[in-house]
């Protein structure tokens, strides 16, 4: 990612985060990654392109949540990342895992013990992570570089591998 990309997105972030703490309640839908019907078909057609499958663990009404998927995620699925969403607690919408069997947002985060919103995950077109996961948003004015360095660590695994 360019340079300037990230300080466009660092403005936006510091935006974000003060709106965040402005008392403002959060709304689930104000920004939304979709969320797959398949993690097996997602992380395939992500690892065709020689990309992680990413995946964002999220709470409704979470502002972290939002910041990461409005500031990050989102732009980057925009220029052809293969991010997702699921909800950590929802019991309902099935999503069925990287073996093709039926599980739910709630199942998921639960199996990959990611309870705590947000955390973004990297995976491979098996469902192994590939980088260190990337959970809460300490400081938002480094999560691009955090992010970056994830990204970087997974797609050098995944080229690696191939």
């Amino acid at each position: 990612m360019a340079g300037t990309v990230w300080t466009r997105r660092r403005a936006v972030a510091g935006l974000a985060s003060l709106a965040a703490l402005s008392g403002r309640p959060a709304r689930a839908a104000d920004s939304a990654l979709p969320v797959p019907a398949s993690l097996q078909v997602a992380a395939r057609a992500a690892a065709r392109r020689g990309e992680p499958l990413v995946l964002l663990v999220s709470l409704p009404g979470c502002p972290y949540c939002e910041l990461v998927r409005r500031s990050y995620l989102l732009p980057l699925r925009a220029e052809g990342l293969h991010a997702w969403q699921i909800d950590v607690t929802d019991r309902r919408q099935v999503v069925h895992d990287f073996k093709g069997q039926p599980a739910t947002g709630a199942g998921l985060a639960e199996r990959w013990k990611a309870g705590f919103t947000p955390t973004v995950l990297f995976f491979d077109a098996r469902g192994q992570e590939l980088a260190p996961r990337l959970v809460g948003v300490a400081v938002p004015d480094f999560y691009g570089a955090y992010l970056d360095e994830a990204l970087a660590t997974a797609r050098k695994k995944l080229a690696a591998a191939s």
